[in-house]
């Protein structure tokens, strides 16, 4: 006798349910068989009752879903909208693709005795550091020396791709939360679970939308991930600009785009800056693990590793995706700093 058979009796609805209540409703559990076979009824006591789950009720009726029906019915209701879906969602990420595909291109492309010149004077020319340009030049002629220069050029490509993206979709967005309350509170649960998702759950979906031989696919998994922080510290930034300067532009008769780009963006910028530096990290984590469905770069190094046993490659690889953060940790901290020198003038 399945536990919860009293429910479906009390409600009447043993007819519905197919299975008289001595049957016990579907499959016997071992209990049940052990009890027959020793000739004693199976004792339960209320300390080991079950939960009353779908498999749990589907024992006592059959009629009754089990949790298995559930994700049948989530994936094939997916499958039935899917090719409607791709043919909306394609053209529009179409882009994203050719972008990953010429950055990838044009930082392999480039020789390493101009990229790594190249890499130092932006790093010097947003720090205005010697130090920092040095650090640039250590790092990636390391890589260079143990022959991971070009796995960490495929990296920085793609981080540069969708960290890029993330800001031009993320800023917009977060300005537009800062001006509409009832957007920010329709914003935020969606924020909410883009940042808690496990990162391996965004591939699930997109594995049934594109092919794996496509960069979209690693791409919008890792901008679905990495938009979050420059959103909301934009948000956020602009709220807390001082009340009492917005009055003074309104004052000078300052339009709303003038009061946005020249008051409120400038105020907040130390705010923004701070959310794609986090959105620069976001997106560096979740290279590695898109390196799962096919994005090139130290990532696929570390997948190596762990699927071959081949500590030493996993190790290093590691160590080249450290040096790489510590490189677009330091910069983007650079230009927060001058930027923060900058408005205390």
């Amino acid at each position: 006798m399945a536990t919860y058979d009293f429910l479906f009796d009390g409600l009447g609805l043993r007819n519905w349910c197919g299975n008289s209540g001595d049957a016990g409703g579907g499959m016997t559990s071992m209990a049940d068989l052990l009890a027959k076979t020793s000739g004693k009824a199976a004792v339960e006591t209320p300390w080991e009752t079950p939960f009353p789950s779908m498999d749990e009720l589907h024992q006592a009726c059959t009629s009754f879903p089990q949790s298995r029906a559930l994700t049948s019915g989530l994936e094939s209701g997916f499958m039935s909208i899917k090719d409607s879906l791709k043919v909306v969602v394609d053209p529009l990420t179409q882009p994203l693709s050719w972008a990953l595909n010429e950055a990838l291109w044009v930082m392999q492309a480039v020789p390493w005795f101009i990229m790594i010149p190249l890499l130092m004077l932006i790093s010097w020319a947003v720090s205005q550091s010697v130090k920092l340009a040095g650090l640039v030049a250590l790092c990636f002629g390391f890589l260079a020396f143990v022959d991971y220069y070009d796995y960490t050029m495929q990296t920085l490509a793609i981080i540069f791709v969708c960290a890029v993206i993330c800001v031009l979709l993320g800023v917009p967005i977060g300005i537009a939360m800062s001006r509409s309350d009832r957007l920010q509170r329709g914003m935020i649960p969606v924020l909410d679970m883009l940042q808690t998702l496990p990162p391996f759950v965004y591939l699930i979906p997109l594995i049934f939308l594109f092919s794996v031989t496509e960069p979209k696919l690693y791409g919008i998994a890792i901008i679905l991930y990495a938009i979050v922080p420059v959103i909301r510290l934009t948000d956020l930034g602009i709220r807390l600009v001082d009340p009492d300067v917005t009055e003074a532009a309104d004052a000078f008769g300052m339009t709303k785009t003038q009061k946005l780009f020249n008051v409120e963006i400038p105020l907040a910028l130390p705010n923004i800056m701070a959310g794609v530096n986090q959105t620069i990290m976001m997106s560096l984590a979740m290279v590695v693990i898109a390196s799962l469905v096919s994005a090139p770069g130290l990532g696929v190094l570390v997948l190596r590793g762990i699927r071959s046993l081949e500590l030493g490659v996993g190790l290093l690889a590691g160590l080249g995706i450290v040096l790489l953060a510590i490189i677009l940790d330091r910069v983007t901290k650079a230009a927060l700093a001058r930027i923060n020198v900058s408005q205390s003038r």
